[in-house]
């Protein structure tokens, strides 16, 4: 009889209106150990509870149970004011949503809520539907500038798209965070001015994260103009670029980078090094031989040993 009553929905349900936070706490608990599609109803109720523990309970046991009847109810967990309630509300969904829910989070989108926002853009990135793509596009011009780096990045996921014009502006953003993910996302696009735009933030944007993410993204592009750029990109101030570049120069090998390629194998840093000597190889000159025999007692052995396979490969 006990066990009757305590495997029975209904019977948690009554407590989960009890007055004391522990009686909650116990029903909510013995709802997840439960784990049934009958316990579904009563754990989205607990959602509502004025309790934090019991909300952060009732999000994980509805992410156990995996029903994705749950998910109108968990976005509503978006809007928390608790981080830690959005976080976890965040994973179940995105495990539970899928392309039947579009509708539902663009219908979302229009609520006037950073944390909602913020969160529905991450879980369009799991759908990648070129449907999203004009709800994305207005939070390009957000005030707020995480929503501009949301949309930025979700666009990135989205499929088929290859050109968006209303993406270049973003380059330019006053916030560095969205010109980050601006410039990786540029990466994925085929707008005509999208490699003129990334050489220019290669060798111009004060933030040196923004360059080296330009110098990844001319490596997905493999286009020979950005050569000059690359070329003085081998001279930045920040070790990180100068050897974003050099692994771009390796998809990109051009006779004009030779002797900036041969300088820059005495870089003061060896993650450098190595990439140019590699760089070399794939350039394949002769003209690169001494340089890289030099290079065989680089201090680190990491230069040395790509040093000498660029030797080999050159004078094969």
């Amino acid at each position: 009889m006990y066990n009757d009553t305590h495997n029975n929905p209904n019977y948690w349900i009554e407590m989960l209106r009890s007055p004391e936070v522990d009686d909650r706490l116990v029903a909510v608990k013995s709802l997840q150990h439960l784990g049934e599609e009958e316990a579904i109803e009563p754990l989205i109720y607990a959602l509502q509870d004025e309790n934090l523990n019991v909300q952060k309970i009732a999000i994980s046991a509805l992410w156990e149970i995996a029903n994705p009847v749950a998910v109108p109810a968990l976005l509503k967990c978006l809007s928390s004011p608790d981080a830690e309630i959005r976080t976890e509300a965040l994973s179940a969904l995105n495990d539970l949503v899928s392309p039947t829910h579009l509708s539902l989070l663009l219908n979302h989108l229009s609520h006037n809520n950073i944390y909602l926002q913020l969160n529905l853009l991450i879980l369009l990135r799991k759908i990648h539907d070129i449907q999203s793509l004009p709800y994305i596009i207005e939070f390009f011009n957000s005030e707020n500038a995480h929503l501009r780096e949301a949309a930025i990045t979700t666009l990135r996921y989205l499929n088929q798209v290859e050109k968006c014009p209303q993406a270049l502006a973003l380059i330019s953003d006053s916030n560095p965070t969205v010109r980050r993910a601006t410039a990786l996302t540029l990466g994925y696009l085929q707008d005509t001015e999208v490699i003129l735009i990334l050489s220019q933030a290669l060798t111009s944007d004060s933030d040196w994260q923004v360059r080296r993410n330009a110098a990844k993204s001319l490596a997905i592009h493999e286009n020979d103009q950005a050569i000059s750029a690359l070329e003085i990109a081998l001279g930045d101030e920040h070790w990180q670029v100068r050897k974003s570049a050099a692994q771009t120069l390796q998809k990109i090998p051009h006779i004009k980078v030779l002797p900036v390629l041969i300088q820059a194998l005495t870089d003061e840093s060896a993650d450098v090094r190595k990439e140019v000597a590699i760089a070399l190889g794939h350039l394949g000159h002769p003209d690169a031989i001494n340089a890289l025999q030099q290079a065989l007692d680089d201090p680190d052995r990491e230069v040395s040993i790509q040093a000498q396979r660029a030797v080999q490969k050159i004078q094969k």
